[in-house]
């Protein structure tokens, strides 16, 4: 796969078809890809069925991860990619077309470990878990029927990562230091906490607030040491406020 990519980890939300796992395992064989990681699966996974489908890539459903959070599956990981095929996507959520993501990965020089979300055969992924991922990968298809297959969305999208970290110059590569997906989850829990607290957001409506914070955050491309800052500041108030008379 990339050479630039340590470690590849494909991460299966909730999927209900055996079928699909192993055609998945078998193209994280094709791809070399490090890890499959499946979260909540609805389906026995180590069924005879997926064994079969997945022929050379049986190691990956052998060693496969289960998770019960997109959380505990991801929060290891360095980039979050996320592919959504849905058309009623929030405001908040922007997507690229996977040529360009691609393109954008292949120009750091290393990135330690990415992980690249897939949703549920049915609905895909939701808009909050969505807003995990850094950017978010749309394969564009007809608008009479948009939904693919999640096994041929896993293929399109490892072979437009593929081809472009074979395309791509090894000059002038740029070193990789955006905050983690961990960092700006644990970031924006703790100043949505703060909000509500001051009275700037109230609970029912703190989600599409801190969604748009977020957004700002990924557009922003916010470095880790950037994100480690503004968490200093939100635990300095939190702290402050425990703490100050009257409380």
């Amino acid at each position: 796969m990339k050479k630039n990519v340590v470690n590849l980890k494909v991460v299966l939300v909730e999927p209900n078809g055996p079928i699909n796992i192993g055609s998945i395992a078998r193209l994280c064989s094709n791809f070399d890809v490090n890890e499959l990681r499946i979260v909540s699966p609805k389906c026995d996974i180590f069924s005879l069925e997926a064994k079969k489908m997945a022929l050379k890539g049986q190691k990956y459903i052998n060693n496969c991860r289960v998770f019960n959070s997109i959380e505990q599956a991801i929060f290891d990981c360095d980039l979050v990619l996320a592919t959504c095929g849905r058309i009623d996507l929030s405001n908040d959520i922007e997507c690229e077309n996977p040529e360009v993501i691609s393109k954008w990965i292949s120009s750091f020089k290393v990135i330690n470990n990415l992980a690249i979300l897939f949703g549920r055969e049915d609905r895909g992924l939701t808009n909050s878990e969505l807003l995990f991922a850094h950017k978010i990968f749309n394969i564009k298809t007809s608008q009479d029927y948009p939904s693919l297959n999640l096994s041929h969305a896993v293929a399109i999208i490892l072979y437009e990562l593929n081809k472009c970290s074979k395309n791509t110059p090894q000059k002038d590569l740029k070193v990789f230091n955006l905050a983690s997906s961990k960092q700006i989850y644990e970031s924006f829990k703790d100043l949505e906490e703060i909000l509500i607290r001051t009275g700037y957001l109230l609970e029912h409506t703190s989600f599409s607030k801190i969604s748009k914070f977020k957004k700002f955050i990924l557009k922003a491309k916010t470095s880790s040491h950037e994100i480690n800052v503004l968490r200093g500041i939100v635990r300095q108030i939190k702290w402050f406020l425990n703490n100050s008379k009257g409380n």
